[in-house]
C-alpha cells in the first residue's frame, strides 16, 4: 500500500513514539505481567555474583575441606604400671635391655613414692662406693686411659652407649668429648657423680645405684633447689630440650651392689 509522503512521516513519528512509551513502560509492565520467580530468575542472570557461595557443609565439591589436624610430638615416657604390677616406682634393668637396643628407663609410677635422693655416700655398700670414688679419682687425673681397668673388656665391660660401640672403648669415650684428650667428657662424668643418687630396685636382680639422681624423677617434680644442681650439670638450652621428653636424658652412671660399672650413656 502507498501512503503519501506526509502520511508516511506521520506513522515515522507514530512509531518513534511508541517505542518511546514502550521503553518507559517496559519495567513496569514486565512485573505486573512476569511471575515472581521468573523475575527473580532474571535478575540472576543479568548480575553475575562476584562473591563466592558459602560452602557446604555436606561434603560438596564448593566445600572448603577442613586442614589435616597438627600432631605434636608426645613425650615417650612408659605407661604407669597396672595395678596388678608388683614393680617398685622406679626400675632399671641393664642385662635386659629395651627392644630397641637401649638400657630400659626406669618406670616411674605417680601413684606410688618417687625413690628416695641420697647424698650420703656413706650408705652406700663398700663395692660400690669404691667403684665411685674410683671412676671420680681417674676423672680429676685428666687421663682418660685410667678409666680403661674400670671400663673392663668383652661382654662384661661397662655400657657407653645406647647402641653397639665400634672400635676401642676409650677412643670412643674420646669422640663424645669436645677436646682431643677426653677430658670435656670426664669433667662431665665428675660432675654426674657428685650429684646424688638413687637407689633402684633393692633386693632384685635390677639392682643398681644410678647417679645423678634426675634420671629417676620426673623434670616436673624438680623443686627450685633441685633445678640449681641439674644446671650444675646441663645447660638452661638443654633442659627445655628434655622438657619435649619429661625426663633427663643426659649422662647418668650406673654401680651395681657387687661394684660393677654397669653403664655410663647419654640418651633416651
Amino acid at each position: 500500500m502507498n501512503f503519501p509522503r506526509s502520511g508516511r512521516l506521520g506513522i515515522v513519528r507514530l512509531s518513534l513514539i511508541m517505542l518511546a512509551v514502550c521503553a518507559t513502560t517496559t519495567p513496569a509492565l514486565l512485573a505486573a505481567v512476569l511471575p515472581a520467580s521468573a523475575l527473580s530468575e532474571i535478575k540472576r542472570e543479568e548480575l553475575p555474583s562476584t562473591v563466592s557461595p558459602p560452602a557446604d557443609d555436606d561434603g560438596s565439591p564448593n566445600a572448603v575441606p577442613m586442614p589435616d589436624p597438627i600432631e605434636t610430638p608426645k613425650p615417650s615416657t612408659e605407661q604407669p604400671a597396672s595395678p596388678e604390677d608388683n614393680e617398685s616406682p622406679a626400675q632399671v634393668d641393664p642385662e635386659s635391655p629395651a627392644e630397641d637396643g637401649s638400657i630400659a628407663r626406669p618406670h616411674i609410677n605417680p601413684d606410688e613414692p618417687l625413690p628416695e635422693v641420697v647424698y650420703d655416700l656413706t650408705r652406700l655398700p663398700e663395692p660400690v662406693r669404691r667403684m665411685r670414688d674410683l671412676i671420680v679419682e681417674a676423672c680429676k687425673s685428666g687421663d682418660i686411659q685410667k678409666l680403661k681397668p674400670l671400663i673392663g673388656m668383652g661382654d662384661d665391660a661397662t655400657q657407653l652407649s645406647l647402641t653397639d660401640v665400634e672400635g676401642e672403648p676409650i677412643e670412643f669415650l674420646k669422640s663424645l668429648s669436645g677436646d682431643t684428650e677426653g677430658q670435656e667428657i670426664l669433667a662431665i662424668m665428675e660432675e654426674v657423680l657428685n650429684a646424688g643418687y638413687v637407689h633402684l630396685d633393692a633386693g632384685t636382680p635390677q639392682e643398681l645405684y644410678v647417679w645423678p639422681y634426675f634420671f629417676a624423677l620426673p623434670l616436673d617434680k624438680l623443686d627450685a633447689r633441685q633445678r640449681v644442681e641439674l644446671f650444675k650439670i646441663v645447660t638452661a638450652g638443654d633442659y627445655e630440650d628434655m622438657k619435649q621428653f619429661g625426663t633427663y636424658i643426659f649422662y647418668r652412671v650406673g654401680i651395681t651392689p657387687e661394684g660393677k660399672w654397669a653403664f655410663f650413656v647419654a640418651g633416651d
